[in-house]
């Protein structure tokens, strides 16, 4: 039994051992090397993950053919194109391991099978969509907001583990800036 899942469920709705053991048919884990890539532009995006250890990005390539992260999902965070999933159509993002990890991933006729034989996990998905959701609304909220020096000191204090975690050029690239110029934010803050 994975409990990662199980105790990501319970925080939003409550389901018995034996309905999970249910549920938990429907997931694979898998085991992914660092720096390799779960979903490729356009692509199909036929998995929903759930990280159960380590950490993943969803990025573009922009028109000048830099990497543009837009998402990282770590421990008990789910991750993938939501568009392209829901549709079935092609992606217009790559999800890439950060670290080596390990996921638990649905396929998207499995996910539809699975909330029509347990419909409270309707109510859980719900729940972690409204809360992703209310997450990126601050996070462009605070783009608008912040300059780009006081944007990297709210994002470091607030999510420190990231800023343990993961490269720092992954980090501009998240905080919409070049490696050279976070760096210098950085020297800026210790002088």
């Amino acid at each position: 039994m994975n409990l990662s899942l199980k105790n990501h469920i319970q925080k939003f709705v409550t389901v018995s051992d034996t309905e999970f053991e249910q549920m938990e048919s429907y997931f694979e884990e898998i085991t992914i090397k660092k720096k390799e890539t779960l979903l490729e532009a356009d692509h199909v995006a036929s998995y929903n993950y759930f990280v159960v250890k380590g950490c993943l990005r969803m990025y573009f390539v922009n028109d000048k053919g830099v990497e543009q992260t837009t998402e990282f999902a770590i421990e008990n965070w789910w991750l993938t194109d939501l568009k392209s999933f829901h549709e079935q159509k092609a992606s217009n993002f790559y999800i890439q391991a950060v670290e080596s990890s390990t996921v638990l991933r649905i396929q998207k006729s499995k996910q539809e099978i699975l909330l029509d034989k347990q419909p409270i996990l309707e109510k859980y998905f719900r729940k972690v969509y409204q809360k992703a959701t209310a997450a990126s609304q601050v996070r462009a909220k605070f783009f608008k907001q912040y300059s780009r020096e006081e944007l990297y000191f709210h994002f470091s204090s607030n999510y420190p583990w990231f800023i343990q975690r993961v490269p720092q050029y992954l980090i501009a690239s998240y905080l919409g800036f070049t490696p050279e110029y976070l760096s210098e934010i950085k020297k800026k803050s210790f002088s």
